[in-house]
């Protein structure tokens, strides 16, 4: 038992990793008399959409001074427990079905167990701004004797029974809100360290992989220190932590204020003996950057609809595409940045991003600024139309922060960069906790772009978030010395569809507007069986026989709806130029290779 209790004590316990259960008790010293309100958030920060975590609740009971005590259940997350005597000590004991394979929730089984407090821990009404205690518990059996803890919370120094580093045993929060931000791993798990800016990281890999550790860390560092050196040391953390659950197939990733869960294919992590920089290992990195660079940008750097946080409802911005496209933005660049990754190959990636907006037409109809305001029922929750009806404020958010960065530079002749803009924020609102206004970056741009500059370009973004048009990128590279180049995927004509990936079949996951396929009436969800005669058993068969054809080919196409056999007749239309390839122009003139340097070689 702790030897001074705080208001709010918490344990959890990994009671059967079989079944998937997680053991959870809250105790209460001073309980509200009146009838004492527990609450479970309804989402999670940085992933918005409602998810209803309390649905995973399986049982809930109450004791009031260890004897049962009545509870009602008030809503879908919310229970009340009846008004208890002065000096009564309330606890809920409750299990939690924790079988959510991903960095947003609970997973646990025979080889390790993870978790998010908005998914486990019930909030106190009344006593959340309290400092709460957390027992994180081994499970029963000898075969758990060797799992280890790791979370960013911090230890209960002090405490009877406190954990010691990666230990079992208590913890500490200031408060509810700090609590439900750290994570939780536990298990069996590989960890490698290293020190950026005086403070330690720790990677932590669960799960069977093959992993370079010794790699990893060192690119890790770069990247970290860079971002550290971009808004200033000391970091806004003391211990840091890369959470990462590794599978065969997996890609994801949620901050926290002072580590992220990451999930990951394992042939994406690098290898002893690996060669150059494979795409896979690339986009992890790109991963754990984009999450790094969250610390300050949405973890401190927040929108004033974030602050604080109300975890029972939708909480709306019109600034996401501020707050994860700049993030997106700075990802990447900040591998190159810090020399991990080559000019060559952040231009790769930045092509990339660019084709990916423009294959969407969502684009000519949804701003980023929508899209911010719309994300808890579009973003988060996409389907078979979302090319056609949405923008991700994510890449085009990204694309964004690229033109309003080269047009900073551009304007000021390097003096000036997005970079003096994300250190004006932080200054102004991650280091003050004072949260961002609607109107807050356009402010910011405003101001660190200065003279007629920030003015203008204050205008240029706000004209440019709010509205659908495309962002002339071609003309703002070409001052920085990049080629552009468009060109079709490939050279055959286009159905003007997305194929849903695996099932061996060749099921239309989305169909495009003002392609080929719509016009001609197929629809998400048909199976093709057959092109002009010709049995279609997946993917690669279709891409065969459509290399055989030319734009303007009509053909004819058999397919299932639901049980229905159709038959379709179409034209092909031909490819769209929708690849973008970026390269260093072998001519730029000396002003534009100043810039260029500026912009890819270091900060400010």
């Amino acid at each position: 038992m702790p030897s001074a209790l705080p208001a709010v004590e918490y344990r959890i316990r990994p009671a059967n990793p079989g079944a998937h259960l997680f053991h959870v008790s809250c105790t209460v010293r001073d309980p509200d008399p009146a009838g004492q309100i527990f609450r479970l958030p309804a989402w999670i920060p940085g992933s918005y959409m409602i998810r209803e975590f309390a649905r995973n609740i399986v049982t809930l009971r109450a004791e009031l001074d260890g004897e049962a005590w009545p509870i009602d259940k008030l809503d879908k997350h919310t229970w009340r427990a009846a008004p208890v005597p002065d000096g009564g000590v309330l606890s809920l004991h409750y299990e939690v079905y924790a079988w959510d394979l991903s960095v947003r929730a609970a997973h646990l089984d025979g080889t390790h167990g993870f978790f998010n407090g908005t998914s486990v821990f019930l909030a106190v009404e009344g006593r959340s701004d309290r400092p709460c205690l957390v027992d994180i518990e081994r499970p029963d059996g000898a075969e758990y004797r060797d799992w280890k803890v790791a979370t960013a919370l911090p230890l209960a120094r002090g405490v009877a029974g406190a954990a010691r580093p990666y230990g079992f045993g208590w913890y500490r929060a200031a408060d509810y809100d700090e609590l439900i931000d750290h994570p939780v791993e536990m298990g069996s798990f590989t960890l490698g360290h290293f020190d950026a800016a005086g403070v330690t990281h720790d990677i932590v890999l669960t799960g069977r992989h093959d992993c370079d550790l010794e790699r990893l860390c060192e690119d890790l560092r770069r990247v970290c220190e860079w971002q550290i050196a971009l808004f200033g040391a000391p970091p806004p953390m003391d211990y840091y932590a890369f959470l990462t659950m590794v599978v065969g197939e997996g890609y994801g990733g949620l901050e926290h204020r002072a580590s992220t869960a990451l999930l990951c294919s394992r042939a994406e992590l690098p290898w002893k003996g690996m060669e150059g920089l494979p795409d896979g290992y690339k986009s992890f990195l790109g991963l754990c950057s984009h999450e790094y660079f969250h610390t300050w940008n949405v973890k401190r750097i927040k929108p004033a609809a974030f602050t604080p946080y109300d975890l029972t409802q939708e909480n709306y911005t019109r600034l996401l595409w501020a707050f994860e496209g700049f993030t997106s933005y700075y990802d990447d660049l900040a591998l190159v940045r810090s020399g991990v990754i080559a000019p060559d190959d952040y231009l790769g990636l930045l092509g990339k991003t660019v084709s990916a907006v423009l294959r969407g037409s969502g684009r000519s109809k949804q701003s980023v600024a929508e899209s911010s305001f719309d994300a808890w029922t579009k973003y988060y929750r996409q389907d078979e139309n979302a090319p056609n009806a949405i923008v991700s404020y994510y890449a085009k958010g990204a694309l964004i922060a690229l033109a309003l960065d080269l047009q900073l530079r551009a304007g000021s002749d390097g003096r000036s960069s997005l970079d003096d803009v994300m250190r004006l924020l932080w200054q102004r609102h991650g280091q003050t906790g004072l949260g961002v206004a609607e109107e807050g970056v356009f402010d910011a741009v405003r101001e660190a772009g200065g003279g007629t500059l920030g003015p203008k370009l204050a205008r240029w973004l706000k004209k440019t978030v709010e509205g659908t048009d495309d962002l002339p990128l071609a003309r703002l590279l070409k001052g920085f010395g990049i080629d552009w180049q468009a060109e079709p995927t490939t050279a055959a004509p286009a159905l003007g569809v997305k194929l849903a990936a695996g099932n061996g079949e060749c099921r239309l996951a989305s169909v495009y507007d003002g392609g080929a396929a719509q016009a001609a009436g197929l629809s998400a969800g048909d199976v093709l069986i057959a092109l002009d005669g010709l049995k279609l058993g997946s993917g690669k068969a279709l891409d065969d026989m459509l290399a055989r054809r030319q734009p303007g080919d009509e053909v004819e196409i058999h397919a299932f709806r639901r049980d229905e056999l159709m038959v379709f007749r179409l034209a092909l239309d031909e490819a769209a130029a929708d690849k973008i390839s970026l390269a260093p122009s072998a001519r730029a003139p000396a002003a534009a290779l100043k810039l260029r340097q500026g912009w890819l070689g270091h900060p400010g």
